[in-house]
């Protein structure tokens, strides 16, 4: 048996099988709705149903990265009403969970991986090797937080 903890009752309430069989990380909430990737890199999403207690599949990027622990997807953090996925080599994806009717061929900018961008993936590297006081791929991102003022 599985359980979750509520901090705001301070209680632990079991949660369903179908729930936690599904479970893979990462994994995140976003306006109401659980989300986890259905691919070690990152190109799949699946969404939990509480009603019939199973994950279904969300959205298909049709573009799988690979294998690698490089590619590894390492964290999903939410920013204004988007999912980022961020690998362990600093790649990152923005997906639009807004609209999960839409096919990712038609309209791109569902899925949109912004690794190539430059300055982006620079910034995020620069300020995690810092942290890390390490450069190169042999870092691991543990856990990312967007702050925004």
């Amino acid at each position: 048996m599985s359980e979750a903890y509520d901090p705001e009752t301070n209680t632990w309430t079991p949660i369903s099988d179908g729930m936690v069989a599904g479970w893979r990380n990462p994994s995140i909430t976003l306006n109401g709705c659980l989300y986890a990737l259905d691919c070690r890199d990152g190109c799949k999403l699946r969404v939990y149903d509480g009603a019939t207690d199973s994950w279904n599949k969300f959205i298909d990027s049709k573009l799988h990265l690979g294998s690698s622990r490089a590619l590894e997807a390492a964290a999903i953090v939410p920013l204004n009403g988007k999912l980022c996925i961020i690998r362990n080599n600093m790649s990152i994806s923005l997906v639009d969970v807004s609209s999960p009717d839409k096919h990712v061929e038609s309209n791109p900018h569902i899925w949109e991986n912004i690794a190539g961008k430059g300055h982006i993936r620079t910034l995020f590297s620069n300020i995690l090797s810092s942290i890390a006081g390490r450069s190169g791929l042999k870092s691991h991102i543990v856990h990312c937080h967007v702050l925004q003022a």
